[in-house]
Parts: structure tokens; sequence; C-alpha cells
């Protein structure tokens, strides 16, 4: 397929490695905990098949799209062979990142999304210490290969494209270390960055939904003659029963002397 990008080193290879495990591990609980809570019929998950992030998706259909050549991913994504508006939700797990054209993945996304589909992004944050590693030229790991998107941008992209963001979330923020036992020491790091600076995270996760533009009701100019026959027997019933109940009310007294 035309545009594809062949990437330097395969991304479940760096998975493998302790800095790529602990990334994985977090978005792998991020996509078990929200796959759970969405519904549907047919779920995509584009990119990265080696790793089952719709494992706790509770759609019947769930499809896994990604070639491998040798030790290298080829990301070719800008034609998806379903039919338009035939998924419930697709996952591109940091797909957008080693792609030529991202744009036309999302246009692709968008036209094989059903209205009020869901989409769900992870991308590593360029505003983090990732991303400041990937800015001041840092050549190892795999993740410094790829071009880091911001969210700003990204969610400028799906406003334009018609999708609405419903949630976000980052997570990985200790440095980028490629030792197990410096990661392991800046544990602490998670639970207190996601309460003081959130979007430091080395990842995040963009879940958005597309929505369509919706149709007005036209309303139609009653006859209220004809409305009035139409009544059901119940409410005619109730009204000359109350009009009985007016008259009687209306009706002289009589008085004896």
């Amino acid at each position: 397929m035309p545009n594809c990008k062949l990437t330097a080193k395969n991304l479940s290879e760096w998975f493998a490695t302790p800095q790529g495990g602990y990334v994985l591990t977090r978005e792998q609980a991020y996509f078990d905990r929200t796959v759970s809570d969405i519904f549907g019929y047919n779920a995509l998950q584009l990119g990265l098949p080696e790793h089952d992030f719709l494992r706790s998706s509770r759609m019947p259909l769930r499809f896994s799209a990604g070639n491998q050549q040798g030790n290298a991913v080829r990301l070719c994504c800008t034609e998806l062979p379903f039919v338009s508006a035939s998924l419930d939700l697709v996952l591109i797990p940091h797909v957008l990142e080693f792609a030529e054209q991202p744009h036309q993945i999302l246009r692709e996304v968008e036209r094989v999304l059903m209205p009020e589909g869901s989409l769900i992004i992870s991308g590593f944050n360029p505003r983090s210490l990732w991303g400041l590693r990937h800015a001041l030229g840092g050549k190892q790991g795999y993740p410094c290969r790829g071009h880091f998107i911001a969210l700003l941008r990204l969610k400028d992209w799906l406003s334009f494209l018609g999708f609405e963001v419903v949630g976000r979330r980052f997570a990985a923020y200790a440095p980028p270390f490629r030792q197990a036992k410096w990661l392991e020491r800046h544990a602490f790091m998670e639970a207190a960055g996601d309460r003081w600076w959130a979007v430091s995270g080395g990842v995040y996760f963009l879940h958005a939904i597309k929505r369509v533009p919706g149709m007005r009701l036209i309303k139609p100019q009653w006859n209220e003659r004809l409305v009035s026959k139409l009544l059901p027997v119940a409410p005619k019933l109730n009204n000359k029963i109350t009009q009985r109940r007016g008259t009687a009310r209306r009706a002289p007294t009589k008085t004896f002397e």
C-alpha cells in the first residue's frame, strides 16, 4: 500500500525492554479499563497486533490490523479494508507518531467509524521528560525515532474531522530510564504525578467520539378540529363529566320559606 513508513525498530521489541515494559504495563491497564465500558459490535485495533489492547472489550467482533516485516513494522493505515460507518470502536496505539501521513490515517478512521463511535489514541507526550529527551536529540530507545505530536494539535485535528474529545489521561511520569532498578526507585512519581502534574506524563490517551449533525424536527401545522377528534375516549369522557359538574354547580338553589 502507498505512503508507508518503515520504522527502524519494532516497537514490540522495545516493549520487551525494562523501559518499554514500564510504559506497556500502564497502557495495557488503561485500555483494559476503558474499552470494557464501550459497547457495540465491531472493534478494531490499528497497530501493534502483538499486544491485545481489546482483550477486555465486550464487543463480539474484534479485529487487529498491522503488517510485520522482519524486525520492523510497516505502518500502512491510509486505506482500511472496512466499509464506511461499520466500526463502533477503533484503537490506534502509537500509530500517528510513526506515520508519514497522520492526517490521512485519522480521515480513514473517521470514515470507517459509525456515528457516535469511539476512537482512542495513545501517544508519547512531547511536554514531558520523555519529550524533553526527544527534543534534546536522544537517539537511544525506540520512542526517540518517532515524531511526538502535541496534545493540543491532535485535538485540533480531531475537531476538524468532527470528533468530540470526551476524555484524556496521562501515565508514565518517571524519567525515561533504561534500567529497571531506576524505574522502580521512581515509582512514587506515578501517584504524585497524576495528582500534581498530570499533563506531564510521558504517555497520553485521548478518547474521542465521532459526532454527526443532528436532524431538525419539522412540526406540522395541526388542525384543532382534527386533534379534538383524535383524542382518546377517556379524555373525552372526562371532559364531559367535568362540564356536567360545572353546570350542576351553577344551577340556582331553591329556598323554602
